[in-house]
């Protein structure tokens, strides 16, 4: 826990006591580390896409059973169960929802009518300046850096970009570890930043320590971005099984991506109607080939396979370009504790102007 305070209009925003927030990652946030984030200070973000509507319902609870700080839950704005998934928000009194895609202005409305701060994640002005108009609270945006989907504009571009786009609170994510990383983010405009792959490598984790051992192995030039997961760029450690899915040709993607779409049918609970209704709006929203959505199926597959089987040689391990810098596993308290310290060092030592 941290003693150290710079308020910000993220933190007045959300309730918590610093400008810090854990990303909801798929098969990675759930209720032991977004709790041991919430109460390191930080606001922790529960990932609900891989979780079935009761498999969420229920890690709420845990959540609230482990803390009383505020968290926030993430989901699909494109699913088709999404307004099961915002009913249970609701329901439960979560603090914050976030969407990893632009929430429609109605489902915006109504999640602020009941008091839930709307926070979209966006990678680039014109989407942030489409969900600021739409009522969003904030708005979290991921510059190139980023582990997992990301774009092509680094956040040093990106960030004051957005800043200088919208009058609401903007969060920087892409490349952040440490209080220098906060600092430079509060000097661009933000207020606050986000961060995936620094939590998921914290004791707090419950990745395998085999799978944790590959990314602290890791350099710079080991985080890599392909298309060929799920036919968007992705980025991620690389391993002999990315290389082997760079060299697969089109048949061979799409039925591996067959098999992962009927594996992930069986543990989301969904439909295969869901699953066709969820392809037609992320076709639509992403301008994607059939496929590209077919393609889409292997992500959700192969992330289980490291980050809960702890399968380096059968899954994919997303990272951020930082997952190259970061060498030790904290727990959540000490990495914001610790940050929030350098982030005030680094503050003292800035020249003064006269």
């Amino acid at each position: 826990m941290s003693d150290t305070a710079i308020a910000t209009a993220l933190t007045e925003l959300v309730g918590v006591r610093t400008p810090i927030v854990q990303t909801g990652m798929g098969w990675v946030a759930g209720p032991r580390l977004v709790s041991a984030a919430a109460d390191a200070g930080a606001l922790g973000i529960l990932a609900s896409a891989t979780m079935t509507p009761e498999q969420l319902r229920s890690a709420v609870r845990e959540v609230r059973s482990r803390t009383d700080a505020p968290f926030g839950v993430n989901l699909r704005a494109d699913a088709s169960d999404a307004g099961e998934r915002v009913r249970i928000i609701l329901d439960e009194g979560v603090r914050v929802a976030s969407f990893a895609l632009a929430p429609r202005p109605e489902l915006i409305a109504r999640l602020k009518d009941a008091g839930v701060v709307v926070i979209p994640s966006v990678g680039a002005r014109r989407h942030a300046e489409k969900v600021a108009a739409w009522g969003a609270d904030a708005v979290l945006v991921q510059g190139g850096e980023g582990g997992g989907h990301t774009g092509s504009v680094a956040t040093t571009v990106l960030l004051p970009q957005v800043v200088d786009a919208v009058d609401i609170p903007v969060i920087a994510a892409g490349g952040f570890r440490d209080g220098r990383g906060l600092v430079a983010a509060l000097a661009y405009g933000a207020a606050g930043i986000a961060m995936g792959t620094r939590f998921l490598l914290t004791s707090d984790s419950t990745v395998p320590d085999a799978v944790k051992a590959r990314y602290l192995a890791a350099g710079v030039q080991d985080v890599t971005v392909t298309t060929k997961v799920d036919g968007l760029p992705h980025r991620m450690l690389r391993s002999d099984l990315v290389d082997a899915l760079e060299r697969s040709g089109r048949t061979a993607s799409l039925l591996r991506a067959l098999r992962h779409a009927s594996a992930f049918k069986r543990d989301s609970g969904m439909s295969w109607a869901g699953m066709v209704r969820d392809g037609l709006a992320m076709k639509h929203g992403k301008s994607l080939t059939w496929s590209q959505v077919l393609l889409a199926a292997n992500t959700p597959m192969l992330l289980k396979a490291a980050m809960v089987d702890g399968r380096t040689d059968l899954g994919v391990m997303a990272c951020g370009q930082v997952g190259g810098l970061i060498d030790d596993l904290p727990s959540c308290a000490e990495l914001v504790g610790r940050i929030m310290m350098e982030a005030c060092a680094t503050l003292g030592r800035l020249p003064t102007v006269e």
